[in-house]
C-alpha cells in the first residue's frame, strides 16, 4: 500500500530525514518511536503532503502511484488521513458541516454522489457511540474550546467517518488521561481491518498497551530507521529507553 524508498527531506534547508525505507501493506499496523527531533512528525507531514517540507531524494508510493507531485487534497482523495498533533480551531464551522464537506469532497473525487443528510447522521450516530461522543458535540465549532482529550477523540472520529486506506496518527495519545486514552484506543481497534493500514507515531508505550499487539515497531533516530521489531522491542524501550540502541548504532 505505502512504499517509501530512500527518502531524504529537509525544511528551511535543514536536513531532517536521511534515507527512510518503509513498506506498509494492507491490514498492517506500524508504530514509529524515537527521541525528540528524530524526524517522526516530519515523516508524517511528508506522507500527507505538507508543502513546507522538501523531498531532496527518494520516492513515496501509495497504491503504486508516486506521491511526490500530489497535493494534500489529492492524497486525501486517494485514501490518506493524517491526525494532527495540535488540531486547529475553526470558529463558526460545526463538526457536522466539516465532516459533510470532507466526505462529499472525497466522494466527488471518486465520482460517487454526495451523501444524504440522513445517511450521514446514521453513520455519525454509529461511529460516535463507539467513542462515547454525545449528539450535541457535533454542533460545536471545530475544536473551538475543546479539551486535549476532545480534540484527539474528534480526530479519531474524523478518521472513522472518512474511512481512509492509510491513517497516520501523529501523537494521538499526547496529553490524554487514562480514560480518554482507552476511548481513543478503542476507536483505533474498531476501525482497523484487513483492507486498511495504520501508522502510529508516539513517544510512549502506554497507547500500545490498549491496542492490537501484532504491530511492527520502528525506531527512528537522526532521520533514519535504525531498528525494527515486534512488541518485545517496545517493551525493551519502555524499560531501557533509547540509549542502548543508539550506542549500538554509533
Amino acid at each position: 500500500m505505502l512504499n517509501i524508498e530512500n527518502l531524504h527531506a529537509s525544511i528551511e534547508n535543514k536536513k531532517v530525514l536521511r534515507g527512510i525505507n518503509l513498506k506498509i501493506n494492507a491490514g498492517e499496523s506500524h508504530i514509529i518511536m524515537g527521541p525528540n527531533g528524530s524526524g517522526k512528525s516530519t515523516l508524517a507531514s511528508i506522507i500527507a503532503g505538507k508543502k513546507e517540507y522538501k523531498i531532496n531524494e527518494g520516492n513515496i508510493y501509495f497504491l503504486n502511484q508516486n506521491l511526490k507531485n500530489f497535493s494534500p487534497e489529492e492524497r486525501a482523495h486517494l485514501g490518506i488521513f493524517l491526525s494532527f498533533q495540535h488540531p486547529i480551531e475553526i470558529p463558526g464551522v460545526s463538526i457536522f458541516n466539516f465532516i459533510k464537506t470532507a466526505v462529499d469532497s472525497i466522494r466527488e473525487a471518486r465520482n460517487i454522489k454526495k451523501i444524504s443528510s440522513k445517511d450521514l447522521l446514521s453513520k455519525i450516530k454509529e461511529k460516535s457511540s463507539l467513542l462515547n461522543i454525545e449528539k450535541s458535540f457535533f454542533y460545536r465549532s471545530l475544536n473551538e474550546g475543546f479539551s486535549g482529550g476532545e480534540k484527539k477523540r474528534n480526530e479519531i472520529f474524523q478518521m472513522m467517518m472518512l474511512d481512509p486506506l492509510l491513517s497516520v496518527l501523529d501523537e494521538v495519545d499526547s496529553g490524554l488521561d487514562i480514560d480518554a486514552l482507552r476511548v481513543v484506543a478503542k476507536g483505533i481497534n474498531d476501525f482497523r481491518n484487513k483492507n486498511n493500514s495504520i501508522l502510529i507515531i508516539t513517544h510512549y508505550k502506554r497507547l500500545l498497551d490498549y491496542i492490537f499487539s501484532d504491530y511492527i515497531i520502528h525506531i527512528l533516530y537522526n532521520g533514519k530507521i535504525i531498528q525494527s521489531g515486534d512488541q518485545k522491542l517496545a517493551e525493551k524501550l519502555e524499560k531501557e529507553g533509547y540509549d542502548w540502541i543508539v550506542k549500538n548504532k554509533v
